[in-house]
């Protein structure tokens, strides 16, 4: 089936870089991006044509990194410290999972909010609880998102939310055979370090290996957790090395953070291909510091940005784009490295956590359409006629669900 689109196309085609086609075309056949054309080509005349007129098809969002049990304590306990504020509010939050009514009613609302925001690709934290994480990967993939959920593991030092090393091993084991979703699947997910036995490392790392699955964590977020991690693992220089040790530091580990990964485990997250996701919000919230993302970057590390909430207290991934730039302004008044452009930071949130998926670069022919429409005409009226690079900033800062007036995802419209 051919599906074609007509507007102003805005994407993102290499980190840095930004293509603008006015009024241009995008074909689909079932989904999947054929080209984009300034003009329509003869072979599509008579094909029907939806038409978003002066709107921006521009890249959806990616978010690697949230809480989904922490979606109902979004904007609470903003003044503590990481660890204080994972055991006044986080463990307690995500023990209320065990209810999988209450879980239906916060993950469908929570999959909704996803996707009218523009996000239709996720990697995402779960609660401890096998039956309300395999409904939220129902719920994800009834709304259209796509990516991966991770079932959480923790066998100590997790209040409320822990779970015995027996439990957390057959549990996990009996989520993964119930697995069977076309657009989500399953992701390794040790909360963190402090959270897991070397038991349980041991054996998730060794479900990671023979049933080849991704790995998603936290690294080097705050001081506190960094010596923490050194006391229970002498044997480690850093923090890093405690996953390494067990299997999990591989190409398809994500790693939340690395607020403070210096040259050493950059290196080593280069090396071995591990990803660092970006979650600027939360790190100030936290006050876990800013991390070095031109430096990550400059040493070949893979990077894409997450909303992490609900330590970020936005969902909406514009939003989080804005926050990265502006932390990044914060990290060149501090060291002098060149803080991120819209155009860098919006590829960061976008087409970076595509190719994390499987996706291509900004709408490249051969992959599925993942894209929104925005339709700004209700922002501030400019003084003159602006160029759709312009348009494209204003609306990476200002936009919101009321100017997203179309979804896709997979290649198929959901909103």
């Amino acid at each position: 089936m051919t599906t074609i689109l007509h507007g102003n196309i805005i994407h993102t085609p290499a980190f840095g870089a930004l293509e603008t086609i006015p009024g241009g075309y995008l074909v689909l056949e079932d989904g999947v991006i054929q080209g984009i054309y300034p003009r329509l080509p003869e072979q599509y005349a008579a094909c029907p044509v939806t038409d978003y007129g002066d709107g921006l098809i521009m890249p959806s969002f990616a978010d690697l990194h949230l809480h989904a049990p922490q979606y109902p304590m979004l904007g609470m306990g903003m003044d503590l410290p990481l660890l204080d504020w994972l055991d006044t509010y986080t463990f307690r939050t995500e023990a209320r999972f065990e209810d999988t009514d209450y879980a239906r009613r916060v993950y469908r609302q929570l999959a909704r909010d996803l996707i009218t925001s523009g996000t239709t690709r996720v990697a995402m934290f779960s609660s401890r609880h096998t039956a309300a994480t395999l409904i939220l990967m129902e719920e994800l993939e009834k709304a259209g998102v796509t990516g991966y959920v991770g079932k959480v593991n923790m066998d100590r030092n997790a209040g409320l939310s822990q779970e015995t090393t027996e439990e957390s091993i057959s549990e996990t084991l009996r989520w993964l055979d119930a697995c069977h979703f076309d657009l989500v699947k399953p992701i390794l997910t040790p909360r963190f370090t402090p959270s897991c036995t070397d038991e349980l490392m041991a054996a998730l790392g060794k479900l990671a290996q023979e049933r080849d699955l991704p790995v998603q964590s936290h690294l080097s977020e705050n001081t506190g957790e960094i010596a923490w991690v050194g006391e229970l693992h002498p044997d480690c220089k850093q923090y890093w090395e405690s996953y390494n040790k067990y299997g999990l530091w591989k190409d398809r580990t994500l790693m939340a953070h690395c607020v403070h990964s210096d040259a050493r485990e950059q290196e080593a997250m280069a090396k071995a291909g591990v990803w660092a996701v970006h979650c600027a919000a939360s790190n100030v919230n936290l006050c876990s510091g800013t991390a070095p993302v031109r430096e990550l970057l400059n040493r070949g590390v893979q990077v894409a940005l997450g909303s992490d909430i609900a330590g970020g207290d936005q969902l909406a991934m514009h939003k989080v784009v804005v926050m990265s730039i502006r932390a990044s302004k914060i990290k060149q008044i501090e060291t002098g490295a060149p803080f991120l452009t819209v155009p860098e930071a919006y590829y960061l949130g976008t087409v970076a956590g595509q190719r994390y998926f499987g996706g291509g670069e900004g709408f490249q022919p051969g992959h599925k359409l993942h894209a929104i429409v925005v339709d700004d005409r209700e922002m501030p009226e400019p003084t003159r006629e602006l160029t759709l690079s312009e348009r494209f900033e204003r609306a990476v800062y200002l936009m919101d669900k009321r100017c997203i007036k179309a979804v896709y995802s997979e290649g198929i419209q959901r909103v």
